[in-house]
């Protein structure tokens, strides 16, 4: 059966010239409408410095969809009527009188529609524009509800919100002056993704994982997302970001949370994002002067993935002597009853062998060794394994006794795999989001205390690296697995990195 459509809506994209647009937004609102999933009476306005006509505007969406979608883009009638209900007002980001124009052009579109005043406002700007966009926004009253007769206004901000935790709290002061948390919806695509949402259903609707999914049982927890690109023309952004601020306090702590969290009241979008707080407050405090202890920290040079790659140095708008780091790994602890003296290792990298991201769950041994002709070594830990990307499933790893008359072991799984499981390719994470937002659903959208509470835990990791400058980058070649500081800095605690 398929879901209830919402209310009929308008909306509208700052930075509509950009590259989130071309190569995100538009080719999954395209697949929507392919699918009949967006509302009645739906369009895009697309808002931005570039001098376009409408016509120019949907040329180059067409371009853009053509090359990006799930389904070319064609001449069928939900197709053409798509992109015939896609416009542009051209304006700069900080000058009223655009902001003005853009109101007046919506309110002459909206006339005579049914909810003509329901729109979402997305900010696919960079981040230093988003508040003053925000200000226009409520300078003109493009959020104000009386203005709107009624009908309601969402605002999708994407990552990074801030870049530590001062200027995260400034963001949010900023939205807050002009619209209700309600109406905020904090965009981390990583919380689209079906496996990222399977974790819920795993582990709250199988009865035969929940009495294992602690510290009694499980030895450890890895979440890895690994990247075999490089900063791929982005090296000025990367430069004041670093992996840090573009992975860990955002993706990998969203996994960690859903990893770690205990089971919601309901599945309604304040009782799960209440759980993921309170895992966040669980988790000990970084103290900067100990950040060598718990953390290590890479930058890759010269190497080879399939040709040979620059080092990251080498890279277009990177400092020749650059120390921003391209891969960390990270121990986390949660002091709470269930994950008490249960490590939590995530790294992530930029030009590693692979791509992939997945949540790896380390059970403890058995405690006796029974199987006297094994070396001990030959016995391995049961691992669960949640595969986020490229291909989405679930493993579980598990000793059986192989043929032959010797009592050994060895290592078998079991799998689910989301493709072949469903004979289709699980829907792109926007597509999910932006239906998400235009139903009010905010369940997998990132709440204010989250985004404060994620930034107090890597600030002061960053601090701590930022007074004592790395001499050894680069410290790994591209196309490994990241620095040997990585490998010994798990291995203290005698364990390894799992190989993928």
């Amino acid at each position: 059966m398929p879901a209830e459509k919402s209310d009929p809506c308008t909306m509208v994209i700052f930075g509509a010239s950009g590259d989130l647009t071309q190569r995100k937004l538009l080719p999954a609102l395209y697949n929507l409408a392919l699918a009949r999933q967006l509302p009645d009476h739906f369009c895009v306005v697309g808002y931005a410095r570039s001098d376009l006509s409408h016509e120019e505007f949907r040329r180059k969406m067409r371009h853009a969809v053509g090359g990006s979608s799930a389904e070319a883009a064609t001449n069928d009638s939900l197709g053409e009527s798509f992109f015939q209900n896609l416009y542009y007002v051209r304006g700069g980001y900080a000058e009223l009188e655009g902001y003005r124009r853009l109101k007046e052009f919506l309110s002459r579109i909206e006339r005579g529609r049914p909810a003509r005043s329901n729109r979402i406002l997305y900010l696919a700007t960079p981040p230093d524009l988003y508040a003053p966009v925000i200000r226009q926004i409520g300078a003109v009253g493009l959020g104000r509800g009386d203005e709107r007769g009624g009908g309601w206004a969402r605002v999708v901000v994407e990552k990074p919100f801030g870049v530590d935790l001062e200027t995260a709290r400034e963001l949010n002061r900023e939205l807050h002056e002009v619209f209700d948390e309600k109406e905020l919806y904090r965009i981390d695509h990583y919380l689209g993704k079906e496996t990222v949402q399977n974790i819920l259903v795993f582990r709250f609707g199988n009865a035969v994982f929940e009495p294992i999914w602690n510290r009694r049982y499980v030895d450890h927890v890895q979440i890895t997302a690994a990247e075999s690109l490089g900063v791929e023309g982005r090296g000025a952004y990367y430069e004041k970001a670093g992996v840090v601020r573009d992975m860990f306090q955002n993706h990998l702590l969203q996994l960690l949370c859903l990893t770690a969290m205990e089971p919601p009241v309901a599945l309604t979008a304040d009782a799960v994002r209440d759980e993921k707080v309170k895992v966040l407050r669980s988790i000990r405090p970084i103290v900067p002067q100990e950040a060598a202890e718990i953390a290590a920290r890479g930058q890759y040079g010269r190497g080879t993935i399939e040709t040979e790659v620059k080092a990251y140095r080498e890279e277009p708008g990177v400092a020749r002597d650059s120390t921003t780091e391209t891969y960390a790994a990270l121990k986390l602890q949660l002091d709470n009853w269930r994950w008490q003296g249960v490590p939590f290792y995530l790294r992530s990298g930029k030009r590693l062998p692979k791509k992939l991201t997945e949540i790896a769950i380390h059970f403890k041994r058995p405690p006796l060794l029974l199987f006297k002709a094994c070396p001990i070594g030959e016995l391995s830990p049961n691992i669960l394994v949640m595969t986020i990307q490229p291909d989405e499933g679930i493993s579980l790893t598990f000793e059986v006794k192989p043929p032959g008359p010797e009592i050994c072991v060895t290592s078998l799984s079991l799998d689910f795999n989301y493709q072949t499981a469903f004979r289709s390719a699980p829907p792109d994470a926007y597509e999910t989001l932006l239906v998400d937002c235009m139903r009010g659903d905010s369940t997998l959208f990132t709440r204010h205390d989250w985004i404060e509470l994620s930034w107090s835990l890597m600030t002061p990791l960053l601090q701590g690296w930022a007074g004592e400058r790395p001499k050894n980058f680069p410290n790994y070649e591209a196309g490994t697995w990241g620095p040997k500081e990585a490998d010994a800095f798990i291995e203290r605690e005698c364990r390894r990195w799992r190989s993928p």
